[in-house]
């Protein structure tokens, strides 16, 4: 590796690359690469790496050495294309096959069901979870290593020219197209630039698999040596297949296809077949009992999953005590040792071993506990018995969603511009605690509350990160002082209060943010207050203005710009004006999710994001860059049969006038699911197929027809997903997102999940 070196290097033989300070347990062992991403610099914590014990270190900016005696560092261009480079180097010294799989869906699960059906035969390394990117591409190969006969490497792709990085990298000998969509399309200028893009990966394999149903033109098949894999070439495989919808049999088709090409005919699959796993592709995370968060990940016991799935414990846990609960089967009692050696170099406080019989004694409190066994150990009961609340309707709230509108957003963004993200309303129902910790980790400038006592809970949860009060009452600013909230001010009168509370506490220098207000017409200082506002800030040592910010009333509307370009100019004007009556800069910011999706060019020094952080806005180029984070589930309680004539629900509101199926479902309007949702205005989902409401929507549940359909108790409902989205939703609601996102009740489970 090239670059300049600035220190002492160890000379010791390094087993780990980090780049993420929270998965480091020992260091001493480990080179440090200084990442330089959207929201957060490496370089800002290799005295965090340091500390850990880690003693090399690549770097792209300027380091003092002299805080770190002890260790070197390699200074070089990029530190990203230098560990790119380390796995191009890594990767020449194999010559076993390595398949290189992408497609806009299913990369990950035709690799892991392929996995499963030749890993009894060949000994294959894989890339963890979905690490597909030009930063998990390069982790993923790192992992080659001589006790392997082939290895499948993942590769996906959101924007032109990315591939050609990563054929570099894999030089793949064989290639699996999984299918292609829509899936970051809007980088692309046409459909055939966006397919050929992905195809030039397997520009020089010796043979690239895929199904007819891709339907590649003759061209592009010759190009990449292209094998197809029809369904009626496998019909005895297929019958073992536990699976029915179209997009998992497209799947499982190729995972055979390739398993056949690779082991021959003679093998007997079906037993690998009928045990295929549905895969938990992302960690699931939800709050516990004993205040434990527990993160459920039991679809199987393989080694690089475990491994993985510490690290994101570790991540988590942000200093709590980890607990592990490991579920063997008879069948896996023998890799107890192996297991207990890769967990017990994560250091974890507790390590349980259970198998399906055996009852965890000894319950943690106060822990974030990782549950991980196969099915066979049953360990989906733990998770389930750890459960805070047995409500059967649960949100999901997808953070991998969260991070990568984060991305799009801070993509329409100067790099200088800071980033607020809002949290009040519970983060818009989704649990403030959990998405203020993980805004944070993405490296968030500011966080936003409506009230003092939000950013108080914060403050105990282990935030650090400066937090904004929008609506600073006389009776908070005590606590907000002690907190070291910094809040908003908005009238002469509060403003004298909150001076002379600080007087009080002996503060000075203490941090504001002046409202004003430019054409909203709710809380905010008028043009004309501004003389006498600066007259008291310069006044007054006891405080210091951190920024100056305004609401636009009407930034969702494109066709007439005319009054939120009037607010812009408002408020730039008066933002002149205050500067020019104090002698020290401040931050400007007057767009929130929509302004920034819409005029971008006001987005000044700071944005605010609230709704759009979950997908939602009403600009259409944005709109699909962004993914849905929000769903809601539930399941059927019970399925009946109404005769003609019979009724359903308080009041009798519906009378079938035939022979009439219902499904009864636990969520009613002290959940969210609003009573005007009553006969047939709302709908759900089961089994892929809308279900309408019948008869009055009830506190704790909803009766819905399911006249013709297949459905049995315990069935899974969405009432948002993929089949119905938030907006659809609302839409019938009558009403907005959100009041849809803050009415969703706090019984109702959030459950978190995480790629």
């Amino acid at each position: 590796m090239e670059g300049n070196t600035i220190g002492a290097i160890p000379e010791i033989r390094f087993s780990t690359v980090a780049y993420d300070t929270r998965n480091i347990v020992d260091g001493s062992r480990s080179v440090f690469f200084a990442l330089t991403g959207a929201f957060r610099d490496g370089h800002a914590f290799i005295g965090q790496a340091y500390e850990k014990g880690v003693r090399c270190f690549i770097v792209s900016g300027e380091v003092n050495v002299n805080d770190y005696p002890e260790a070197g560092f390699i200074q070089v261009p990029d530190t990203l294309m230098a560990l790119q480079t380390m796995a191009m180097e890594h990767r020449r010294k194999f010559s076993y096959p390595v398949i290189a799989i992408t497609g806009s869906a299913g990369k990950t699960t035709v690799k892991e069901w392929l996995y499963h059906l030749i890993s009894p035969n060949l000994r294959v390394i894989r890339s963890p979870k979905s690490y597909n990117s030009q930063l998990g591409v390069a982790l993923s190969l790192l992992q080659l290593n001589d006790e392997c006969d082939i290895a499948l490497i993942e590769a996906g792709i959101s924007s032109p020219g990315e591939m050609e990085r990563l054929r570099e990298m894999i030089r793949p000998t064989h290639g699996i197209m999984t299918s292609f969509g829509r899936a970051h399309s809007e980088n692309f200028r046409t459909t055939e630039e966006h397919l050929s893009e992905k195809l030039s990966l397997f520009s020089h394999v010796r043979s690239t698999w895929f199904t007819t149903a891709l339907q590649l033109d003759l061209k592009s098949v010759e190009a990449i040596n292209g094998i197809a894999i029809q369904p009626s070439q496998f019909q005895k495989d297929l019958k073992y297949v536990p699976f029915e919808d179209s997009a998992s049999l497209n799947n499982v088709l190729l995972a055979i296809g390739v398993a056949r090409s690779l082991l021959g005919k003679e093998i007997d699959l079906s037993e690998r077949i009928s045990t295929l796993p549905r895969l938990a592709l992302r960690l699931e995370t939800f709050e516990g009992k004993g205040g434990n968060t527990v993160i459920n990940d039991t679809y199987n016991l393989d080694i690089d999953a475990l491994s993985h799935s510490l690290e994101y414990q570790l991540r988590v846990a942000e200093g709590r005590k980890r607990v592990v609960i490991i579920g063997l089967d008879d069948e896996n009692l023998h890799r107890r040792e192996e297991i207990l050696q890769i967990v017990n170099a994560f250091k974890p406080d507790k390590v349980f071993f259970l198998s399906p019989d055996d009852e965890l004694k000894d319950e943690p409190e106060n822990s974030v506990i990782l549950i991980k066994g196969t099915r066979k150990a049953d360990m989906q009961r733990y998770a389930r018995n750890f459960r805070l609340r047995k409500h059967t309707t649960y949100v999901e709230i997808d953070l991998s969603a969260v991070r990568n509108n984060l991305e799009v957003f801070r993509k329409q963004l100067d790099p200088t511009t800071k980033m607020l993200a809002m949290v009040k309303a519970q983060s818009y129902g989704s649990g403030i605690e959990k998405m203020a910790s993980f805004l944070e980790q993405q490296g968030i400038d500011y966080l936003g509350v409506a009230y003092a006592d939000e950013g108080i809970e914060l403050r105990k949860q282990g935030v650090k990160v400066p937090i904004l009060v929008m609506n600073t009452e006389e009776e908070g600013f005590e606590d907000c002082i002690q907190n070291r909230l910094e809040p908003a001010i908005f009238t002469l009168r509060q403003f004298d209060l909150f001076i002379s509370e600080l007087i009080l506490q002996g503060q000075t220098a203490y941090p504001i943010h002046l409202k004003l207000d430019t054409g909203m017409r709710r809380l905010g200082f008028d043009l004309k207050d501004l003389p006498k506002v600066c007259d008291v800030i310069n006044a007054q040592p006891e405080v210091v203005v951190k920024s100056v910010y305004s609401h636009l009333a009407d930034a969702d509307n494109r066709r007439d710009r005319r009054f939120t370009d009037h607010q812009i100019a408002h408020f730039t004007h008066a933002c002149d004006f205050i500067q020019g009556r104090l002698n020290y800069p401040f931050i400007r910011h007057i767009v929130n999710s929509e302004g920034a999706a819409n005029f971008p060019q006001a987005q000044l020094d700071m944005v605010r994001l609230g709704i759009g952080m979950y997908g939602i806005t009403t600009n259409p180029a944005v709109k699909r860059k962004l993914k849905p984070v929000l769903s809601w589930f539930s399941a059927v309680s019970q399925v009946k049969t109404l005769k003609k004539g019979e009724s359903v629900g308080y009041s009798r509101t519906f009378i079938a006038d035939k022979e009439t199926t219902i499904a009864v479902i636990p969520v009613g309007y002290a959940d969210g699911f609003r009573r005007s949702l009553s006969n047939g205005k709302g709908s759900v989902f089961i089994g892929g197929k809308a279900c309408q409401t019948v008869g009055r929507v009830c506190m704790d549940m909803i009766m819905v027809d399911v006249t013709g359909k297949k459905v049995r108790e315990g069935d899974l409902v969405e009432i948002i997903g993929k089949h119905q989205s938030i907006e659809q939703f609302a839409e019938a609601m009558e009403t907005i997102v959100y009041e849809v996102m803050t009415g969703i009740s706090r019984r109702v489970h959030r459950v978190y999940l995480e790629e």
